[in-house]
């Protein structure tokens, strides 16, 4: 102390002895590494397009491309041929050179550069039929053929085509407000999915030789120019799915006479293809709300399924601003539709499935994509189309607008376990609710899979749960992705990382940012903050393209919640939870003070404006923590307290004070780099339970360790971090005081 008065009294000492001393190297600046900085550094600097908000901006644009298609199916020989003419809308502010379109049935094709791409390892063991298929069938040829393409005078357009991708050079550049049509004519031969791999295909039964076809990418379709990137022309390399203007479509389908067809869009031409027995029972499911109505029965189809039409039947159907079209068609469909109520209007819900999905698909999926689109509605928007179709399909799990293609089926004897039921219910209530992710809430998949199959993942299990049946949802609850957050670092990947370069494409793209929104609504923002949060999102971007920052800023935007935190560090970085009990510290109420609390008192009496007398908080021995306090004094008992109370206090006011006798340190530590909330449970020597929940800003000037002190009535006999499984942390052993042999299941 005397020193440091004579240095503060007489500074021409301090200078003599810098001067004296040896000059210490300058240190050294630092970055901001602070996990509570905002994200300015991540994200796209806001604009007249897309706001600081989240919300679009008073420039922004988007371009649309109308489609006139027909096509003709060649049942024997698996092909599809078709010609189309699509007129495209320029309504940005740039001139355009040339359009590009994508060709994404190339990525098949002899000379796709896709399988080139991939690492390859010699397997040893092979069942006969996936060796004769890998290294003895002649591979069919795949890809586009095509025929032509003009402008609506019928001259030929300059063109060029890059793998999936074709760009069709303009005489005249077109100017913003154009709009210019060109035709292109098309064929190409459709693959066995089942054999060969792909979204979408035909199945063959063999059995009776019929096929099941469901179709898609199987037209030219235009990409996408927005304000972000220009044209979105990323190659199709399998993983990366698919972004696409909106636009109106009129589609006529030529079939064999005797197929019934599902597809986007509203059926033109019912009374021509179906017959009016049928008819009438569409007009009948089109007023049952609680039960479907089989519209083609099983007796029907497989009546049908015996024969092989040589004539043909065309179904036309017409759809209105949606950005892609799918078609399901077959001899071998059942049929059935019931009506869903919706807060503004009423839309159908329609399974169409062979004899070999009943009687599971019959009981189960109409009533499952009825459920789905009452409770995704009640979370976003009103579904806006007028129907949405489910479509057995054995091993896939593809979506479209207004229809999707979902596997699950009983075995041969019509038994279905449980393990297929809800494996199945899953993916209808997954595949119907991409209607909402990302076909009107329009992502770019291409780039980010989350966007579309997180935001998706987080509705399904909302969705799952709302059945009320206890369903078995293998995404979404926090505790499920621990197994992946746990793992090897040198195999995870930001969610922000694009489609093509993740290696656990499942749990990344799907499990991990479901997880987070689900744990924002639970835990973090509370329901009500979050669920008015993704409406607002929902609702901006509906029929729009929005981006991840989009998503971002609107949650905070709508909800007054800084989540820059946990978006940089849930979505930016491949930080795991890990929040654990470092250390317990009990003390006890006295008059008496040790040397170091009197000393204390001496320092705070001289630089603090506290005045004694002083009641001491004295730390308890480790014996004493296991003996279970018996030493706990009454506030009552210290007199000092009680003269101060007796003299400060009014009668009522003495009546609601807390009486505590009991009182701990609690230093809580964090081994994991991910911020998340504390959630601390205590449990009382009479097993009574008491939760606190301290926000993850506790963690703001210090990222290892908070310390937390209860002042309790009884005494603690166990404090528990994270009891319900909240927050996906990694390793449950340390959340435990006393420490407790637990053993985690993903152990």
């Amino acid at each position: 102390m005397k020193k440091l008065s004579l240095l503060l009294f007489f500074p021409a000492l301090l200078f003599a002895q810098e001067k004296m001393a040896p000059v210490a190297p300058k240190p050294t600046g630092k970055y901001d590494t602070n996990k509570f900085s905002q994200m300015y550094d991540l994200l796209a600097t806001p604009n007249m397009f897309r706001t600081a908000s989240g919300a679009p901006g008073p420039a922004y644009y988007q371009q649309q491309a109308d489609y006139k298609i027909n096509i003709e199916l060649d049942d024997k020989n698996s092909r599809l041929s078709g010609s189309e003419t699509v007129t495209y809308y320029n309504n940005s502010p740039d001139t355009l050179e040339y359009l590009w379109v994508q060709l994404d049935q190339n990525q098949a094709a002899k000379n796709s550069q896709t399988p080139l791409a991939e690492s390859q390892r010699m397997e040893q063991v092979f069942p006969a039929g996936n060796f004769a298929n890998k290294f003895l069938k002649q591979e069919l040829e795949r890809g586009f053929n095509i025929e032509f393409v003009k402008d609506v005078k019928g001259n030929s357009l300059s063109y060029t085509i890059n793998q999936t991708m074709m760009r069709i050079n303009l005489a005249t550049p077109m100017k913003p407000g154009e709009k210019f049509s060109f035709a292109i004519k098309w064929s190409y031969n459709i693959n066995n999915y089942r054999q060969d791999g792909g979204r979408s295909g035909y199945e063959l039964f063999e059995k009776d030789g019929n096929k099941l076809y469901v179709i898609a990418q199987f037209y030219p379709r235009m990409a996408v120019y927005n304000d972000v990137e220009g044209w979105q022309n990323m190659q199709f390399w399998g993983t990366g799915e698919f972004t696409l203007p909106f636009g109106n479509f009129d589609v006529n389908i030529t079939v064999p006479a005797d197929h019934v067809m599902e597809a986007t869009g509203e059926l033109m031409n019912r009374s021509e293809v179906f017959t009016p027995e049928q008819v009438k029972r569409y007009e009948l499911a089109m007023k049952s709300y609680d039960n479907p109505v089989v519209i083609v029965t099983q007796a029907e189809a497989e009546a049908t399924e015996k024969g092989f039409s040589d004539k043909k039947k065309t179904w036309r159907f017409s759809a209105k601003n949606v950005r892609d079209f799918g078609i399901a068609t077959s001899r071998k469909f059942i049929y059935d539709a019931m009506a869903v109520k919706l807060s503004e209007k009423t839309v159908m819900a329609i399974s169409v499935y062979p004899k070999e999905s009943n009687p599971l698909w019959g009981e189960t999926s109409t009533r499952t994509v009825a459920h789905t689109l009452k409770s995704y509605s009640a979370h976003t928007f009103d579904y806006p189309y007028p129907k949405a179709v489910s479509v057995s399909a054995e091993d896939q799990g593809m979506e479209y607008p207004m229809i999707c293609w979902n596997y699950g089926r009983p075995d041969e004897k019509g038994v279905t376990s449980e393990r297929i039921k809800n494996g199945m219910i899953g993916v209808v209530v997954h595949e119907v609710g991409h209607n909402f992710f990302p076909m009107i809430v329009n992502s770019d998949e291409r780039q980010w899979s989350w966007m579309d199959e997180g935001l998706n993942t987080f509705m399904q299990y909302m969705a799952e749960q709302e059945m009320g049946t206890n369903f078995p949802s293998s995404r979404g609850p926090a505790s499920k992705i621990v197994p992946y957050m746990s793992g090897d670092q040198n195999f995870l990947e930001p969610i922000m990382s694009n489609s093509e370069t993740i290696v656990q494409f499942g749990a990344n793209a799907y499990g991990k940012p479901a997880t987070g929104l689900n744990i924002l609504r639970e835990t973090i923002m509370g329901r009500e903050l979050f669920d008015h949060a993704f409406k607002v999102y929902a609702n901006r971007w509906k029929f729009k393209h929005p981006t991840p920052e989009d998503f971002f800023r609107t949650m905070e935007d709508a909800s007054a919640v800084d989540l820059d935190w946990f978006f940089r560090g849930w979505f930016y970085s491949t930080d795991f939870v890990d929040i654990g009990v470092k250390e317990v510290k009990q003390y006890y109420v006295s008059e008496a003070a040790t040397k170091e609390l009197k000393d204390a008192v001496v320092r705070r009496g001289r630089f603090g404006q506290e005045k004694g007398p002083f009641v001491y908080l004295v730390p308890g021995s480790s014996e004493e923590l296991s003996s279970k306090d018996k030493k706990a004094l009454a506030i009552s008992d210290v007199n000092l307290l009680s003269e101060y109370v007796n003299k400060n206090f009014t009668a009522d006011e003495k009546i609601k004070l807390k009486s505590p006798k009991y009182f701990y340190e609690v230093e809580f530590n964090k081994p994991g780099g991910m911020l998340m909330p504390i959630i601390v449970e205590l449990t009382y020597d009479d097993n009574s339970k008491e939760t606190f929940k301290y926000p993850a800003q506790i963690w703001r000037k210090n990222n290892d360790t908070a310390k937390k002190v209860y002042a309790t009535e009884k005494a603690i006999k166990k404090i528990q971090v994270d009891p319900k499984l909240e927050t996906a942390d990694i390793d449950v052993k340390n959340n435990t005081w006393p420490k407790e042999e637990v053993k985690s299941k993903f152990d």
